[in-house]
């Protein structure tokens, strides 16, 4: 993976890890709007994961990095991102735009680490679709550690 710098969210944690990684999927838009979008067409999507707080695990993690490619990585790659039970094909804040997507893959993340013993944060997902064209999403709300 090419070395990138990403925008850095604000926080007062004492940690933070970033995680990289690509998937190959598939996905359409399913509205006027999108044009050649609206036809099934693929990307190699660039992903960094932004985790943060103050406690490590009982390991010594924030999080596994292991743990964050099973969530994201391997349920994404080489899949039609339309049939993942988190697009619809009905309702625009779930169609599986760039922009969700990164939303998506933020809640899946939050989801696992608030199971977690020491509650770390999401704060941002960078998910770039071409090589000219990312989004990088943060939850409107900054959590706090307990």
């Amino acid at each position: 993976m090419i070395q990138q710098i990403y925008p850095a969210p604000f926080h007062n944690f004492s940690y933070e890890l970033n995680k990289d990684f690509h998937f190959a999927a598939a996905h359409y838009i399913p509205h006027d709007a999108a044009g050649k979008c609206q036809q099934v067409h693929g990307h190699t999507y660039f992903a960094n994961v932004t985790i943060a707080g103050d406690q490590l695990d009982d390991s010594g993690f924030l999080v596994n990095f292991k743990t964050i490619k099973e969530l994201l990585h391997d349920r994404f790659d080489h899949g039609v991102l339309n049939d993942d039970k988190h697009f619809t094909n009905e309702d625009s804040n779930f169609f599986p735009t760039t922009e969700i997507v990164a939303r998506v893959m933020c809640e899946i993340i939050q989801e696992y680490l608030d199971t977690t013993s020491n509650k770390p944060a999401c704060l941002q997902v960078f998910l770039r679709e071409t090589p000219t064209s990312y989004v990088v999403y943060r939850p409107k709300k900054e959590r706090t550690s307990s």
